[in-house]
């Protein structure tokens, strides 16, 4: 009896083994997959941004957001092409949807392509507005009489803000807009704003200079971002002038260094650019 007291209590665990990792279940291969095809769209997203250029993704974007439906202001006829008939041979052609038989052909439409200049109408006979975008197209190159070479478009790019029309000129990997990142100006912006010069004729209104650059490393002693940005905008102010464009036109010429940043990479030879907008009549400043 002495001995049965003295033995210790036997204790029985019994352990529940449920087949197929038990409330798991299957359940994190679906959030593996789903893992998996985001990081398959993100990588392919990554390559489409790095194999294509700045024009080619703006054409993209203006596909999928086509500004005809929705046109504010309209050319004085009726219909969503603000008063441009799909028929008018005057349309059609700048469109480059050809031409049709519903109207006579002139002499001069027969003979070949009308030049940039030809097609320019009188500053003050048109509305802020079209004068914007007519400008935009041509630079664009989407009017059809534009003369600008691929190799200038690939430098350009535009847009309309409430501020007025931006026309942004950026340098490219191995092409800059300025000699060995100074105040030189390259041959390449030469031709940029002697054409630019030449369709701005379209216009009167006043202008802007911004100057951006792309970020310096840290380790530098002095950031050379907001001396160099002002310094170049100063000399595309001159390039313009000598170019023909008036110099009473110029309301500002200003530096922002690297505050204003156009790519991720805040050290991308992207950053390095040259804002001229055209500022809208309202956002002109009468104190200049």
């Amino acid at each position: 009896m002495t001995e049965t007291r003295n033995l210790a209590p036997i204790i029985i665990k019994k352990k529940k083994v449920i087949a197929g990792g038990g409330h798991h279940g299957g359940a994190w291969k679906v959030a593996y997959a789903d893992f998996v095809t985001a990081m398959m769209a993100f990588f392919m997203l990554m390559w489409l941004l790095n194999a294509t250029t700045e024009k080619q993704r703006k054409g993209i974007a203006d596909y999928f957001n086509p500004t005809i439906p929705v046109n504010r202001i309209s050319g004085g006829g009726e219909g969503m092409f603000g008063g441009d008939s799909v028929f008018s041979e005057d349309v059609l052609p700048k469109n480059g949807t050809g031409g049709t038989d519903k109207t006579q052909v002139t002499e001069d439409k027969a003979e070949g392509a009308k030049s940039a200049e030809a097609s320019v109408i009188d500053a003050g006979s048109m509305s802020e507005h079209d004068a914007f975008d007519q400008v935009k197209d041509l630079l664009d190159g989407n009017s059809g009489e534009s003369t600008v070479a691929d190799a200038l478009l690939d430098h350009i790019s535009t847009r309309i803000t409430d501020e007025g029309l931006i026309v942004e000129m950026f340098d490219l990997p191995g092409e800059p807009l300025f000699e060995n990142e100074g105040a030189e100006p390259s041959e390449l912006l030469r031709q940029l704003i002697a054409m630019i010069v030449e369709v701005f004729s379209i216009t009167t209104n006043q202008m802007a200079v911004n100057g951006h650059k792309r970020s310096y490393p840290v380790t530098l002693l002095v950031d050379p971002g907001w001396d160099m940005s002002t310094a170049q905008a100063h000399s595309v102010r001159d390039l313009l002038e000598k170019s023909g464009f008036d110099e009473k036109r110029i309301q500002r010429v200003s530096g922002w260094s690297d505050r204003q940043l156009a790519a991720v990479n805040p050290m991308s030879v992207r950053n390095n650019r040259i804002e001229l907008i055209l500022l809208r009549k309202t956002q002109v400043d009468t104190r200049y």
